[in-house]
């Protein structure tokens, strides 16, 4: 119990501090193969690229014990590309959706004629289609672009941002938000679990109640001595608390472990599953909408490849295999301690596309939910780290629990053999 506790003199302390897993980030782009004639109403034809592969490091600052058992701190993350994990590098152009132009085009759907016409004057002034050809790092960390300028001018507040836009340019050398958590010193049913983010006890992005509620940990550890049912935990990328499942018990390297898994009904829509009503509006079971965490953008998340969505969205586009070896997530965690050994965890990002009536570049494109990317991040305990765990949390604990027996049956052949001689001398 001393050592799973956040306390700078358990053994989990450092690991907790500055995690030392290597962490890798996986990124799979989906190249748009016929952009012309998905302006005309066709199908969208996609083509994976990647994965370009990301070193992550993560490391907590501004470390503060409360009086109440619990600490505050602020996790940073830090990426390095990785040329030879990867299928690919950063120069490389791929065709993909102007982002910021038809975000922008499906926003503005319900304004004034009269703006969107000046939108799509604007937009034919700077040259802009509904696709556009980038680097992968520019996509991922940013470029300049007139159109963010114009947009702030035309309808202040749309897109509340300014310079670059990038999907990524907020996550390297970014923190995840301010969590202040349990540390267990007092009670340890209560260790890692999260008593607020950024000061906040629930989040007000969703519709109800139970959707806005901070759940479970920060995702990185979890109380010990687990059941084989369900964990939770709160995610700063999906503005939401998540539950896994429990799959099957299973070892990692000699380590026992429980593997859990993400049930079918995360990211269903209210009608399938009715606790899910206060992510709506909703569309298809299978992506959540996010646009009320992301600058009110017609963003959804979902599973890669649309794994274990409704099929319409699979079969919307063309290019999508979904499968559960190659695009479900686990946690695969040490009962008894409650420290993860061996993690994936995967999500796409999807952007709603269509024709908007006044503004002309977007052509006859049909209402569809096209796939951006999607990505994993992935690590395990190994090495140095993972000899370390296994002689101090499993090894040693295995050998008490054996001597404990070993006493018992000692101290049982004694009792016997008192009451034998006792028997003898009467």
């Amino acid at each position: 119990l001393q050592n799973v506790r956040i306390d700078p003199n358990s053994i989990s302390f450092s690991m907790w501090k500055d995690i030392p897993i290597p962490f890798y980030l996986s990124v799979h782009f989906f190249e748009v193969v016929n952009p012309k004639e998905v302006l005309q109403g066709a199908k969208p034809v996609l083509n994976q690229r990647g994965p370009y592969v990301y070193r992550e490091l993560r490391y907590k600052t501004n470390i503060t014990f409360h009086d109440n058992d619990t600490v505050s701190f602020l996790e940073y993350r830090k990426l390095f590309f990785q040329p030879d994990m990867s299928n690919g590098n950063e120069e490389e152009y791929i065709v993909v959706p102007n982002i910021l132009m038809m975000g922008a085009a499906v926003m503005m759907e319900n304004l004034p004629n009269f703006v969107k016409l000046l939108l799509s004057g604007a937009l034919a002034g700077l040259k802009q289609e509904a696709f556009m050809n980038r680097t992968v790092g520019e996509i991922m960390w940013g470029y300049e672009d007139p159109l963010i300028d114009t947009i702030n001018m035309l309808v202040p507040g749309l897109i509340p941002f300014k310079g670059k836009f990038g999907l990524f340019i907020e996550l390297n050398n970014s923190n995840s938000g301010l969590f202040t958590v349990n540390t267990g010193v007092k009670n340890i049913s209560r260790v890692h679990m999260v008593d607020s983010w950024n000061g906040l006890k629930k989040v007000n992005y969703w519709r109800s109640s139970e959707c806005n509620m901070i759940n479970g940990t920060a995702g990185e550890l979890w109380p010990p001595f687990m059941s084989p049912t369900s964990l939770e935990f709160y995610s700063p990328d999906a503005c939401r608390s998540m539950t896994l499942v429990y799959e099957q018990s299973g070892k990692f390297k000699d380590v026992p472990i429980y593997r859990f898994v993400a049930p079918k009904t995360l990211f269903a829509n209210g009608t399938d599953y009715p606790p899910n009503e206060g992510f709506c509006p909703c569309m298809q079971s299978g992506i959540q909408n996010v646009s009320t965490c992301r600058l009110n953008a017609p963003m959804f998340i979902s599973h890669p490849h649309f794994y274990n969505a409704d099929p319409a969205l699979v079969n919307a586009v063309e290019g999508l295999h979904p499968s559960k070896d190659q695009h479900a997530l686990f946690l695969d965690v040490h009962p008894m301690t409650g420290i993860p050994m061996n993690c994936s965890i995967k999500l796409q990002l999807n952007l709603y596309i269509k024709q908007v009536s006044g503004i002309i570049q977007t052509g006859k494109i049909k209402p569809v939910v096209l796939p951006l990317l999607w990505f994993a991040e992935s690590g395990s305990i190994e090495g140095s780290v993972l000899k370390q765990f296994y002689t101090n949390l499993v090894l040693i604990p295995s050998l008490l629990d054996y001597l404990q027996y070993i006493f018992l049956g000692l101290s049982v052949l004694l009792i016997i053999s008192a009451a034998v001689t006792m028997v003898m001398s009467q």
